[in-house]
């Protein structure tokens, strides 16, 4: 693959980052009260002790927290943001979109407003999305990543329930004279036969007949296929994104990864050659929480002090469709 000019710097610098996680905190303890299961066996296979449950609330008010923390940390007004974007794909509504429910909230009264879902995947996408419109025009993006699952969840499948909790992450975007390299991906699987996904839940309704297929109302996952996809597609996609950006592995300071399951993100660093002690993971006290991992990753860390002028970064993840991609930025 060819590298990028290395003179040719046209990235992103990110000036403020906000999370949002609800307050019920779900524990491995408390599953086990309504699954045949312990502690020992959910966080051995998986790295999760707890998550949260955004329980009585729609998806749209973390979004909303989310993106007044970000502003608040990059020191801005939501009048001063000329571009909301958010990545969900738990929407409280088919329309009007989330994005429009943040504006209203906020205040964010100068920007325009657009939904994105790329599942899992959905932060890499919309990052890369949100890059290009800061060249095309837009001085200042807010881009937040919502994602409430739990409804979507069979709390009797102790395969899928263990797994995923609720939140919400954002951050603030401008132009910067940084290197910034994406990559993306699809490995498309068949509507018969999905390997990962969650039906809509509505019926055909039209004078005319017709029936809407019969695929099941919660959410589905064939492990294995996923896990045999992820620890494949993570390490091809963070090489292909180094390589474009022109730096070497081992020059990356931070990989930020889809926090989808702790033996995944092993197995994949691994192939990689990759130290653990260089991988930021918040799995165990978060669970998956789709595309909202890597803003709230974000977000820890830079409350954290952790986040340094000219680090590079590279932010790897995989989703259902199959989706999967990673960036490669300096920030």
């Amino acid at each position: 693959m060819k590298k990028m000019n290395p003179k040719n710097k046209n990235g992103v610098k990110i000036t403020g980052t906000g999370s949002y996680a609800p307050p019920l905190s779900v524990s491995n303890d408390d599953l086990a009260k309504i699954l045949d299961t312990t502690d020992e066996w959910v966080y051995t296979r998986t790295g999760i002790r707890h998550r949260y449950f955004n329980e009585g609330r729609p998806n749209y008010t973390m979004a909303v927290e989310a993106a007044k923390n970000a502003l608040e940390n990059a020191g801005i007004t939501a009048e001063d943001i000329d571009y909301i974007m958010l990545s969900t794909c738990t929407p409280d509504f088919f329309y009007p979109i989330t994005a429009c429910l943040v504006q209203n909230e906020t205040g964010a009264l100068n920007a325009a407003c657009i939904d994105i879902n790329a599942a899992c995947t959905g932060f890499v996408a919309g990052l890369e999305m949100a890059r290009g419109l800061l060249y095309s025009g837009y001085d200042r993006i807010l881009f937040i990543a919502s994602e409430c699952l739990t409804p979507q969840v069979d709390f009797y499948d102790r395969a899928t329930s263990v797994l995923f909790g609720d939140g919400a992450g954002a951050v603030v975007l401008e132009r910067a004279d940084k290197t910034f390299a994406s990559v993306m991906k699809a490995k498309g699987v068949s509507a018969d036969e999905p390997i990962l996904y969650y039906k809509i839940d509505y019926e055909a309704n039209t004078p005319f007949g017709g029936k809407t297929p019969d695929y099941a109302k919660k959410l589905q996952m064939g492990g294995k296929d996923v896990y045999k996809f992820a620890v494949e597609a993570m390490p091809e996609a963070a090489k292909a994104a180094c390589e474009k950006a022109g730096f070497a592995l081992d020059e990356i300071d931070l990989f930020i990864p889809h926090q989808a399951n702790i033996r995944i993100v092993q197995t994949a660093v691994k192939s990689l050659g990759v130290s653990m002690e260089k991988v930021y993971t918040n799995i165990e006290n978060h669970g998956n929480t789709s595309s909202a991992c890597m803003p709230v990753c974000l977000d820890e860390l830079n409350r954290a002090g952790r986040l340094k002028e000219g680090m590079k970064l590279c932010l790897v993840g995989f989703g259902a469709g199959l989706t999967y991609g990673a960036i490669v930025m300096e920030i």
